[in-house]
């Protein structure tokens, strides 16, 4: 294969994972970092991907978790630079489920879903995170956290009681906190 074949293929791979991945990278750290950065911090990780780019995994699941571990990593990088501690940002709101008898019961329960969200760990709120919204297996999951799947479950387990027991602690039965809690 000829040096320009080669440059075309890569070109051609990059642009196919950047077409397939970017967004989901985008809103990945978009609940992270807030608006602000995300999209700097994601260009960032797509530069890492162009330089590595043989080291991406070929599978397109497999290559999106390794994009979010360098944005994430990118974006802890971002936080030491600025000297920030940045929690995890998500909107809770938006995902509470519809099977509340009464818009009452389901502010109720959203805000208990929040409020015990925000009472969380950051690592807590980082592996359910992972889990729920970017819906990764525990093998992805753990290559982005950069721990083994085995690790990853069970940091997954532990997030999951802890949550249970900070919705418990709310003022207000949640009943949808059982949605949140399996697999």
């Amino acid at each position: 294969m000829s040096t320009s074949e080669i440059k075309q293929n890569r070109k051609a791979r990059f642009s196919r994972l950047y077409e397939l991945a970017y967004t989901d990278v985008l809103r990945f750290i978009q609940r992270r970092a807030g608006p602000d950065h995300a999209e700097d911090i994601v260009h960032e990780a797509f530069l890492v991907a162009w330089r590595r780019l043989d080291e991406i995994p070929a599978k397109h699941n497999d290559a999106r978790a390794w994009l979010f571990a360098t944005a994430r990593n990118g974006l802890l990088n971002n936080q030491r630079g600025q000297a920030r501690q940045g929690a995890l940002a998500v909107r809770i709101a938006a995902r509470a489920p519809t099977f509340a008898d009464t818009e009452s019961e389901l502010t109720h329960q959203r805000i208990d879903l929040a409020s015990a969200w925000q009472r969380l760990r950051p690592d807590d709120q980082e592996v359910l995170a992972l889990a729920i919204w970017e819906d990764l297996t525990s093998s992805q999951a753990g290559q982005v956290l950069g721990i083994s799947s085995a690790a990853y479950r069970i940091r997954l387990h532990r997030a999951r009681k802890s949550l249970r027991r900070e919705l418990d602690a709310s003022p207000f039965p949640a009943p949808l906190a059982g949605s949140l809690m399996t697999e």
